[in-house]
């Protein structure tokens, strides 16, 4: 962090690989320096003597693509690469099919941002990579907004497989790279839980969730989202998988359940993923009471026996903190919820033990008495 730093020696600019010492002059590392964020050296690697080199952008690329051989099915929806948990922060990189999508978030991405893309045009397969470095990151950064295709051209339609169910991925106007890919191992395992049953899917943005009932036998599928665009490519997900996912809701979240709580709704299986809620620590309270307001909401609305399935995607909110605002939203409702899974993010989303921030996905899965 900022205050962490005691001093810069010389003028290096943003993304300039700098050596790290102690206060006692003791040789960290090497890192890509970043002025305007608060965090000001972003390590490469903590051996002194490594080169940071277009080289090692290729190699770490490469690496990054065997780490997940055997773990995901190649060429279809699978992340390629996680930021620090491949030794490249800042970088995210997503593959569908032949259409690859990268994200660089920080200056010291953004530095070796050609070498990046070169790398990744040359794996096999590889006809198209869409730039969507347009994150609210960049701007903490001191970057500009980017985004665009910078290699190939982009196919009339993009799409994310899983198994033999198809989404449609608008990798230009999508939220992150047009798909949540860390959401594969949930959408499996709710495949098992959906047969006769009536399925909320909130935030469901282009309604994957929905199709996985809908093709695992829901008696109804409702879905809710603010974004009409996202639903329209959920309806069109619906027509390309044959199947029929229901009511398609535009309107905000919180607003939504709380009409159905009044109406006295009820479902056997709620689905309550919504977007990053704190981008940092001092967003966290804030975030804890609007997770546990749709906790709440989500409770109420929950038949006896149904199923609640509900994530936070914010790194700043612990898997403990998640699970004590949830149990405090069941209080309230005066719902007896227990967990019976607990969820995580896919192969293809690694946490090294050396960096357990990687690991920003939690869930619960949760049995109403």
């Amino acid at each position: 962090m900022s205050g962490s730093v005691g001093r810069v020696v010389g003028n290096p600019g943003p993304g300039d690989t700098v050596r790290v010492e102690t206060a006692e002059g003791e040789v960290v590392g090497r890192a890509a320096f970043s002025p305007q964020s608060s965090i000001r050296a972003r390590m490469w690697s903590f051996d002194p003597e490594t080169t940071i080199d277009e080289s090692t952008m290729v190699e770490r690329i490469d690496a990054a693509v065997r780490r997940r051989r055997g773990l995901v099915p190649e060429g279809d929806a699978v992340r390629l690469v996680f930021a620090e948990a491949d030794d490249l922060p800042g970088l995210v990189v997503d593959r569908y099919g032949d259409t690859v999508v990268v994200q660089c978030n920080t200056v010291g991405a953004e530095r070796w941002r050609d070498a990046l893309v070169a790398s990744l045009a040359d794996l096999p397969g590889v006809t198209c990579i869409v730039d969507r470095s347009d994150s609210d990151g960049r701007v903490r950064e001191g970057l500009e907004p980017r985004s665009g295709i910078v290699f190939g051209s982009l196919p009339e339609r993009v799409w994310a497989i899983e198994g033999d169910l198809r989404y449609l991925v608008d990798v230009e106007q999508g939220h992150k790279t047009g798909f949540y890919v860390d959401q594969r191992d949930s959408r499996a395992l709710l495949a098992s839980h959906c047969r006769g049953r009536r399925v909320l899917n909130v935030f469901g943005y282009t309604g994957s969730f929905s199709v996985v009932a809908a093709r695992n036998g829901a008696s109804s599928v409702t879905t809710i989202d603010s974004s009409g665009p996202a639903l329209e490519i959920a309806r069109r997900n619906a027509e390309t998988n044959a199947v029929d996912v229901g009511e398609l809701v535009e309107a905000d979240a919180f607003v939504e359940l709380r009409r159905l709580r009044d109406r006295r709704e009820r479902f056997d299986v709620i689905l309550l993923d919504p977007p990053k809620l704190a981008s940092g620590t001092g967003h966290v309270e804030k975030a804890s009471r609007a997770y546990k307001d749709l906790n709440l909401l989500a409770a109420k609305l929950l038949a006896p026996e149904g199923l609640l399935f509900t994530w936070s995607c914010s790194g700043a909110v612990t898997a403990d903190l998640f699970q004590k605002i949830v149990a405090g939203a069941a209080l309230d409702a005066g719902r007896a919820l227990r967990i019976v899974e607990r969820l995580g993010q896919p192969a293809d989303h690694p946490v090294p033990l050396s960096f357990p921030e990687a690991e920003y996905l939690k869930g619960l899965v949760l049995r109403a008495d």
